[in-house]
This record gives structure tokens, sequence and C-alpha cells, in this order.
């Protein structure tokens, strides 16, 4: 257990990085057996957690999360009517709860507004503010020489493969999700 408390990657004798305090911790937790998919799933998060890091700072420590960057990049892309909550939501695959408190640090950041639905007046739409998208301008090219200083080194086939498994991640944990909610009914 002396190599639980080291951090840092290293090479395995097929080339491949690890790191031997996770490699240590999973062995222990595992009771001995195989630990790849553990140790993949630790790299997972330690990337992810590197990425957020790195989006809080070119985020000009403005305090704005992952989603909340997701719900601006969405409203960009939309037509003047901005997308309901119900529509940030599905998109982002996350509860319309949780979208409405986004849009509530948004809206309060003055990067977003509410406006009243013209199809129906019960129901609200977002817009992006011209602040929001002035933000956002502003956000862009910082973010697109971060990501592509994160990615040095990393071929255009490489870069693809990469996100074909994070996706079928996503995908696994969606089908693994689906079944564990039929066994509940």
């Amino acid at each position: 257990m002396k190599d639980v408390h080291i951090s840092g990657p290293t090479e395995d004798i097929d080339g491949h990085l690890y790191d031997p305090g996770v490699r240590a911790s999973m062995s222990a937790f595992a009771l001995g057996d195989d630990t790849l998919a553990l140790e993949a799933a630790a790299a997972v998060r330690s990337a992810s957690q590197a990425l957020d890091r790195l989006r809080s700072h070119g985020a000009g420590n403005r305090g704005l999360s992952a989603g909340a960057l997701d719900v601006l990049a969405r409203l960009a892309t939309a037509d003047e009517l901005g997308l309901t909550i119900g529509e940030l939501a599905r998109a982002a695959d996350v509860s319309s709860r949780n979208v409405t408190g986004l849009v509530d640090t948004l809206e309060r950041d003055h990067l977003v507004r509410r406006v009243q639905n013209p199809d129906d007046r019960r129901s609200v739409r977002v817009t992006l503010t011209p602040e929001g998208a002035a933000w956002l301008d502003a956000f862009r090219q910082p973010t697109q020489r971060a990501m592509a200083a994160v990615f040095r080194g990393f071929t255009p086939d490489e870069l693809a493969a990469f996100r074909h498994l994070c996706l079928r991640l996503v995908t696994n944990q969606h089908q693994l999700e689906q079944h564990l909610n039929a066994g509940r009914r």
C-alpha cells in the first residue's frame, strides 16, 4: 500500500500511462481482481476534473459551471426566440430543475434573459443577451487555445477515437441506467 499516495502517471511495460497510486488503491479495493476498468474510470474522472479546472480558469473566475457554459453555447446557436427550459434540459440530458438554476444564475449575471413564449403564454423561453454573446466571444479564443494545448500531440485520428470512446461510455451508462430504472418498476 506504500504506492497509494504516489501521484502522477508513469508508463507500464506496454508503454501505456497509468497512475501507480490509483492502481494500488484500486487493487486494494478490488481485492486482487482486475482493476483496468476501475483505473480507466479514475482516469476519466481525473481528465474531467483537469478540464473543469482549465474551463474555470478560462471563465475568468466568473464562477460559471460547465453546465452554465453549455446553456450559453446552446443559446448562441438558437434562433431569436431562444429555447425553453425543457429544450435546454433535454439537449443537456439534465433535469429542468437543474437548467432553471443555471438560467437563474446566468440571468442574474445579465448573460441570458427569460422572455414570454409567443406560442404559449404559460411558458417562457430563454435567450442570449448581447452581454452573453459578448462574453462567449471573449471566451472563445482562449478556450480554443487551451484545448489545443491540452490535446497537444494528439493526432486527428486519436482525437476522434477519444471522442468515440467517451461517447461509448455515455451510451453504456444510459443503457445501464435504463435497465436499473426498469427494474424499479
